[in-house]
């Protein structure tokens, strides 16, 4: 099999950013019976696990700068992807190559035709076939959806970590915080410990009488850390002011991850890095500095408060629900109270199975919006977008793809205002490789 044709049969298989819950298994017998076809690499290197609702990609990708920074052969597997599949899983800085991918599907070919394992369930094997013939001293592998039923769930990790809880796959996962939370909490294992990003009422409790039930050991990294203050930097790094929650020691932190959402991530950075000294591992603060400093650069995070222009300021971000756009308008706000810009022009792409009115009330009505669709089958109609926009209070014009909406953005704005595109990482990702449907 040329690689070509490994990766055309590989995206032949439906993938849940394409068509969204038709793609999806749940459970874990398919990817479990995968890894005993391939003789069960995932045992065959440690592992760190991450899931949540928002923040685990950025958490994911800091926790592997700084292993790499620790000196150690580092697996990095995340999704969605943004260019290429191969960039779903990265050895230290750099993702597979094709003619792995090749080899991963012919002998693994067998397998697909007898079982039909879904698109992540694939890629998840091959990650784990990949770090353990590379021989990676540490895995990060991120959840694709919930946590106890994912393909991902058959790892026996170092540690496991809980970003956030909040209302995203309602469909698949529940549709109040206290069942969403019962699904990620099912990567809690037996004596690990678990480092939970935020404390929040309604998926503590379910977090807490889990890691009981497991005998892990428990940290809640917000009453651990907090940022007081985020700045950007004239070279467009972020400045964040953190305090210890313990001793109200203060210190700054510097990292190229830009958006002021990363607040909420940071605390839970910092707690993962303190769980793995508590490991064993030589972590030491001059290599958490470091590895925060040069975070995205170094691991390839794409698409997270990305500046792609000066003049005006031009901004890519891959927010797509309601939690992570509030997060998102907020930064918007603080840049437009401190004068960083005049107008603000925002390209705006969404899928159909989100639930957008409860995004769209929160966006800026002042806003010039370019209404737009992402490439993928789930993208929702430009016009049907522009309509429902309206009647939430934005008002603005509808282009059919990201390329016509950022250049109708581009001539309208000044060299001071600023062109946001965001709503969904598929629509990032079109900007980012080109693609057009």
């Amino acid at each position: 099999m040329t690689d070509k044709e490994a990766i055309d049969r590989l995206m032949s298989i439906p993938m849940f950013q394409q068509v969204g819950g038709a793609a999806y298994n749940a459970g874990t017998e398919r990817i479990e019976a995968f890894c005993r076809f391939l003789g069960d690499p995932h045992k065959r290197f440690r592992s760190i696990h991450v899931a949540g609702t928002n923040g685990k990609g950025s958490v994911c990708h800091m926790t592997a700068s700084l292993l790499m920074e620790c000196g150690l052969k580092t697996g990095l597997y995340t999704s969605p992807h943004i260019s290429h599949v191969s960039e779903r899983i990265r050895i230290d800085s750099k993702a597979i190559d094709p003619s792995a991918i090749a080899d991963f599907m012919t002998r693994a070919m067998p397998f697909i035709e007898q079982h039909n394992p879904s698109f992540f369930e694939v890629t998840t094997a091959m990650a784990f076939d990949r770090f353990a013939a590379e021989g990676v001293d540490v895995a990060v592998i991120e959840t694709g959806l919930g946590g106890r039923l994912d393909a991902t769930n058959v790892i026996a990790p170092l540690l496991s970590v809980i970003t956030n809880i909040s209302r995203d796959h309602t469909s698949i996962l529940g549709d109040d915080i206290t069942s969403i939370a019962t699904e990620k909490a099912g990567i809690i294992k037996p004596d690990t410990p678990v480092v939970v990003g935020l404390t929040e009422p309604e998926s503590a409790v379910v977090f807490i009488d889990k890691a009981h039930e497991c005998r892990a050991p428990l940290t809640f990294a917000d009453k651990m850390y907090r940022v007081i203050s985020h700045r950007l930097s004239d070279d467009g790094t972020a400045l964040f002011e953190v305090e210890s929650m313990l001793d109200g020691y203060r210190f700054t932190l510097s990292t190229d991850l830009a958006g002021a959402y990363q607040r909420l991530n940071i605390p839970a950075f910092l707690a993962v890095a303190e769980r793995l000294r508590d490991c064993g591992l030589e972590v030491t603060p001059a290599r958490i500095t470091a590895a925060l400093s040069h975070a995205a650069e170094r691991t390839g995070l794409k698409g997270r408060w990305q500046v792609l222009a000066r003049k005006p300021l031009t901004v890519c971000d891959a927010g797509h629900n309601e939690a992570g756009m509030k997060q998102v308008v907020r930064q918007l706000a603080d840049m437009k109270e401190q004068g960083m810009f005049d107008r603000l022009f925002f390209v705006l792409g969404m899928v159909a199975d989100k639930d957008i009115d409860s995004i769209l009330p929160l966006l800026p009505k002042e806003a010039r919006y370019i209404f737009t669709r992402p490439s993928v089958q789930r993208g929702m109609d430009h016009r049907t977008l522009a309509v429902r926009a309206g009647k939430a209070g934005l008002s603005g014009t509808a282009a059919p793809d990201v390329f016509e909406a950022l250049e109708m953005a581009q001539k309208e704005a000044a060299p001071s205002d600023m062109i946001f595109i965001s709503g969904s990482c598929y629509l990032v990702g079109d900007l980012l490789t080109g693609a057009k449907k």
